[in-house]
């Protein structure tokens, strides 16, 4: 009866170890591919590049993005929001006249009557009416292109501008 005892109990334990390591192995495995997976994810993430021209000069003027009926805004800046890497958020001017998105901004873009100077003097950010009647134009791009992420560039400002003068646009997405 001992000897079953112990046989039983023996079997319970080794089959308990066994099973525990072979699901170990098997998070082990799924966590190194998952692991994997976010760094492939992570090597294509990353602020996106959007370069545009617009049909009229709206450089210091805040964009906000409207919905793609263009009945509302969907995406707009607080007053503390239209600063990047400290300066205001002013579009980056690359050659033939396109401008590098420093704002987040999409081909449903609309721009204000604020300038970024009257914007950030602001005491509060206006309501979503106030903004969207304040709207300048809500069909401003006549070219807008994703350029990937900021990670696929070495030197983001001279590598597009390679791009416009050399006529190699057409190798990045065309949003409009």
């Amino acid at each position: 009866m001992y000897n079953k005892i112990t046989t039983i109990f023996l079997i319970i334990f080794l089959s308990t170890n066994f099973i525990s390591c072979s699901n170990s192995k098997v998070n082990k495995s799924k966590q190194s591919d998952s692991t994997n997976e976010e760094v492939m994810v992570k090597s294509k993430a990353g602020p996106k590049v959007i370069i545009y021209k617009t049909k009229a000069d709206y450089y210091y003027n805040v964009p906000v993005v409207l919905s793609k009926d263009k009945e509302e805004i969907v995406s707009y800046p607080g007053i503390k929001d239209i600063y990047y890497k400290g300066e205001l958020a002013y579009p980056t001017k690359l050659n033939d006249n396109f401008l590098l998105d420093n704002r987040g901004i999409d081909e449903n873009v609309a721009f204000l009557k604020y300038t970024y100077e009257q914007y950030r003097q602001l005491d509060k950010t206006p309501t979503i009416d106030e903004l969207f009647a304040n709207i300048l134009d809500n069909d401003p791009i006549t070219e807008m292109y994703y350029c990937g992420s900021q990670f696929d560039f070495k030197d983001l400002e001279n590598q597009l501008n390679e791009a416009i003068d050399s006529n190699q646009l057409a190798s990045f997405q065309k949003l409009k």
